[in-house]
């Protein structure tokens, strides 16, 4: 590690966002510090031989691991501390709320809200040393709701309402807080949310299929199509490139592929309206009342 590079520490860093943010960041000159959660991972960043980059096992759901990833930081920084933390792990989960599990719950809460806080308290006094950034990956998600994705959403929103207060509280000691909202990002992630929608389908209640998997298959499909046409990862890379280096960053960063439209629609469409748009867009039943609690469609009554 050159002492004389700014050094910056990215979580999520085996694939997606994550990795190409940890790339960009390595070209760009700086020391990178970039978590992962298994052996296969790091030395996989290990055999990339880039200079610079350290990979650090740190799993955010694992306190311990945080604590232990902040102390070899520090150990490697010395006197000196961090110009940036990117928070980018996260995870994604797909089911209608009527049956959404509570291990469920309590996982994607445990990865995308309170584990990026706990980072971010860890890191927080190597940050303060050098008047460093924090750099947020939240999602567009945040703002506008989306049918089977309401635990998703739900976490995002939470961990964006408190970047934005942190925002305001660091305000004072000059350490500036920015939000990443990506729209469609074509990476790994979306084959483990989408791409096996059937598993998901199969750990529901017998009754829960019967009511939604005719909806979930049309959402996953879609979806799909949508996600693995969406922008490249580096596109969102590009963003936290900015969100570092640049003299005054941007307090939020719409990012990739129909990000501008979904942070738009809730601000200039009447509710109704745009809940037929998005019911329609998945192809999901837009008449009120269409499907009886079965899920089947009535029969029409002959006239």
């Amino acid at each position: 590690m050159d002492k004389a590079k700014k050094t910056v520490v990215i979580t999520g860093a085996s694939s997606g966002i994550g990795h190409a943010s940890v790339l960009r960041m390595v070209r760009a000159g700086w020391n990178v510090f970039a978590t992962v959660r298994n052996p296969k991972d790091r030395d996989g960043l290990q055999n990339a031989n880039l200079r610079g980059l350290t990979p650090v096992m740190m799993d955010v759901e694992d306190r311990h691991s945080i604590s232990a990833a902040a102390e070899f930081v520090a150990a490697q920084l010395g006197p000196s501390g961090l110009n940036g933390l990117v928070n980018v792990a996260g995870i994604g989960i797909v089911q209608p709320l009527e049956y959404a599990d509570a291990r469920d719950l309590q996982k994607i809460f445990d990865v995308n809200v309170f584990g990026q806080l706990a980072a971010i308290q860890a890191f927080l006094p190597l940050i303060r040393k050098e008047r460093g950034r924090i750099v947020n990956i939240t999602s567009v998600g945040a703002h506008i709701a989306i049918p089977f994705g309401g635990l998703l959403n739900a976490s995002k929103g939470a961990i964006g309402m408190m970047s934005d207060t942190l925002r305001l509280e660091l305000h004072p000691f000059g350490i500036y807080v920015c939000a990443i909202e990506p729209g469609s990002i074509a990476t790994p992630a979306v084959d483990k949310t989408l791409g096996n929608i059937e598993r998901m389908i199969e750990n529901l209640p017998q009754e829960a299929q019967a009511q939604y998997s005719g909806m979930l298959r049309n959402f996953a499909r879609r979806g799909y199509t949508r996600e693995k046409n969406g922008s490249p990862p580096e596109v969102v890379a590009r963003a936290v490139h900015h969100a570092l280096t640049a003299a005054r960053p941007k307090i939020r960063y719409i990012v990739g592929k129909d990000a501008r439209l979904l942070t738009t629609l809730p601000r200039i469409l009447p509710d109704r309206i745009l809940d037929s748009i998005r019911l329609r867009a998945l192809g999901l039943p837009a008449r009120f009342g269409a499907l009886n609690a079965a899920g089947e469609k009535p029969l029409r009554r002959a006239a």
